[in-house]
């Protein structure tokens, strides 16, 4: 009896979890399984490449949007011959207008064995080799296609072939793109011709309203007919992409796709057609940092620049001018330009500001000295004489000055760029005391700790910007004592025009160093403006502390101001009236003057990085004129830099004031 109490009770349980789980299926996961099933039995699929989201700059004016095209498809039909396919192409081919210049040979030598086999130029020797496996089938096809004559290829008409190339040059399961952004009397012909599989559909193309200012930092975006490009396929693909859907290939498009790219629409067939289930969406908008009108400005007064500077003398090494101007308080990036110049044209070079590597020169001397203060070596007020210093095995190396500037302190040190003050802190740093043409050597890890504090800075190490491609410079790898010398005047390792910007960004901010940003917010997109639903606000980011203490920031602050003053060696690259604090450099860098690959002539490169107002920063600038000079013929050396920064700085100031 107690074994039949215990069966009834078990069944009695098990008929109610069978209950339970019958009703939570069929009420409670209702939508669940239906939607499972649905997908079971009923095949969905998705339309074509949803347009992209918008971008803005930072007072909202439109600078990346996209307009509507039309462009021709291919995409074979079930039933459909290879001779319908000819007779197909021959006939588009007769009324579409096409480059038929770029068929090619092959293209010729596809269609003809497409209608002639090509079998008789295979001799029989070969096939017994082909059956004996002696030779593969695609050597087969090779000798065919070698033994296709000239006067055979004159019965291929050039039209025919190259459509019919078009028609299968992709895989077979995408539309194929015949023409791009055809005329409404081309759509008109496909569309009410029918030609079996041939359709005109409605598509988009980036389109950029201040034409082709900020084009490498705002990117590409990958064709239609070619969607995911083989370097980026992993990448992508990772990502839950599909191998037709239409990417960012490079700039802000790739680093923000995710927020970018539109979300196509769905169809389903229930058995009796497509329908649709979920509407087409454009892609989140983007709102950069960046103040288009203040941009255009500032590439006026460059462009100007660059051309006058051709003119002069010693400049026929020099081509390109690096310019950032950002917001110190929080890394914004408010105008970015790079410009290339050819013949008397300027180009957008600004893809390259990230990666271009740059021997900066005295202008990171606030970084060096930074070295000195922290490792006790030197202190606020340290006289040492400038003088030029010779050491075993080396040549004599002076400031600019060779007389030397005699007995200066570390503010007189940044205001005349004294190259010996920083050679003899160095050695110092070095656990080295001078003396005339005496070894030097050292025990302890001076690079390191030079390297160590100038990264701490953002010199030799990443930005962070918002960009997906981003350099760290050159790190020099021969730590021999006398390049550190060279290291402390910034003459060894070379850095980025992103880098430089955050150091000065950071002396600015007394220690704090902010990633740099182009993005300022994502927002839900609409149709009509720019939508106030935020998606993401990009707050700053800190990414370190100098390890400094604040009195040291304030003395170098002091050095700064002074090197912009009436007896400074920057006198005249920012107006006074802006209360401003800056650096200089020149450098020693190298050209190859003939673009045969190998180093031939010595030039100079002129840096600048300043900020103002100096006791409440808000903007910095960051000017490089690399190749600006050369060390042969006369001495003369164009003062591009500072006309450049001076009327940028005041520009920004009548815009901002």
């Amino acid at each position: 009896m107690k074994r039949f109490n215990i069966i009834i009770i078990f069944l009695i349980i098990s008929f109610l979890i069978i209950l339970f789980r019958s009703f939570y299926i069929s009420i409670i996961q209702y939508d669940k399984y239906k939607y499972l099933l649905e997908n079971v039995f009923y095949t969905s699929m998705e339309g074509n490449n949803a347009p992209r989201g918008k971008i803005y700059d930072r007072n909202h004016k439109l600078l990346v949007d996209n307009i509507n095209i039309k462009n021709i498809y291919y995409k074979k039909e079930s039933g459909v011959s290879v001779y319908d396919e000819i007779r197909l192409a021959k006939e588009i081919s007769g009324f579409l207008e096409l480059n038929y210049e770029l068929a090619t040979e092959n293209m010729l030598k596809d269609l003809w064995l497409v209608l002639n086999n090509g079998n008789e130029k295979i001799s029989d020797e070969e096939r017994k080799m082909l059956h004996i496996r002696k030779i593969s089938n695609d050597k087969i096809e090779l000798l065919k296609r070698e033994r296709i004559t000239k006067d055979e290829l004159k019965g291929i008409d050039k039209k025919t072939a190259y459509v019919y190339f078009l028609m299968h040059n992709d895989y077979a399961y995408k539309d194929k793109l015949i023409k791009k952004n055809i005329s409404d009397e081309e759509c008109l012909v496909i569309n009410s011709m029918k030609y079996k599989g041939f359709t005109c559909k409605l598509s988009w193309e980036r389109t950029y309203p201040f034409g082709n200012t900020l084009r490498g930092v705002f990117g590409s975006v990958s064709e239609e007919d070619i969607g995911i490009t083989s370097d980026l396929k992993e990448y992508y693909l990772k990502k839950g992409y599909k191998l037709t859907d239409r990417v960012g290939l490079s700039g802000l498009e790739l680093y923000y796709d995710e927020y970018l790219r539109g979300k196509p629409a769905r169809y389903k067939n229930y058995g009796n057609g497509f329908e649709l289930i979920s509407k087409e969406k454009r892609g989140s908008d983007i709102v950069l940092s960046i103040d288009i009108e203040l941009q255009l400005e500032l590439e006026k007064i460059i462009e100007n620049e660059m051309i006058k500077a051709k003119k002069e003398p010693n400049t026929e090494f020099f081509d390109r001018v690096f310019v950032v101007v950002s917001d110190p308080n929080n890394g914004d990036i408010i105008s970015m330009i790079g410009k290339l110049i050819s013949n008397n044209k300027t180009y957008d070079y600004s893809a390259y500001i990230p990666i271009s590597s740059i021997t900066m020169g005295s202008v990171i001397k606030g970084a060096s000295i930074s070295v000195g203060y922290n490792t006790k070596v030197i202190d606020i007020g340290t006289i040492i004489k400038d003088e030029c210093i010779k050491l075993l095995n080396t040549n004599t190396k002076c400031s600019w000055n060779r007389n030397g500037f005699g007995y200066i302190d570390d503010i007189n040190a940044l205001r005349l760029s004294s190259n010996v003050y920083q050679f003899k802190t160095a050695m110092k740093v070095a656990n080295y005391n001078y003396c005339y043409n005496c070894p030097f050597s050292y025990t302890n890890e001076p690079f390191d700790i030079y390297r160590d504090m100038f990264n701490s800075y953002g010199l030799g190490v990443k930005t962070e910007i918002d960009l997906p491609y981003e350099g760290i410079g050159i790190v020099g790898r021969n730590d021999t004592p006398g390049l550190l010398l060279d290291f402390s005047i910034g003459q060894y390792d070379t850095y980025t025009p992103l880098q430089l910007s955050q150091y000065i960004n950071t002396i600015a901010n007394d220690g704090k160093r902010y990633r740099l940003n182009l993005l300022k917010s994502v927002h839900k997109s609409i149709d009509d403006g720019l939508s106030d639903e935020l998606l993401l606000y990009n707050k700053k980011k800190l990414l370190n502390s100098v390890n400094l203490d604040q009195r040291y920031f304030k003395r170098i602050k002091e050095g700064f101001k002074a090197v912009l003053g009436y007896n400074g060696t920057g006198y005249g690259y920012m107006d006074l009236i802006y209360n401003p604090a800056g650096k200089t450099g020149t450098s020693q860098s190298f050209y190859d003057s003939d673009n045969d690959g190998i180093i031939d002539k010595e030039t100079i490169t002129s840096t600048f990085a300043g900020f103002a107002p100096l006791d409440n920063p808000q903007m910095s600038i960051v000017v490089i004129t690399p190749n600006i000079s050369h060390i042969y013929g006369n001495s003369y050396m164009s003062m591009l830099n500072r006309r450049i920064s001076n009327q940028i700085t005041k520009k920004y100031f009548e815009f901002y004031k």
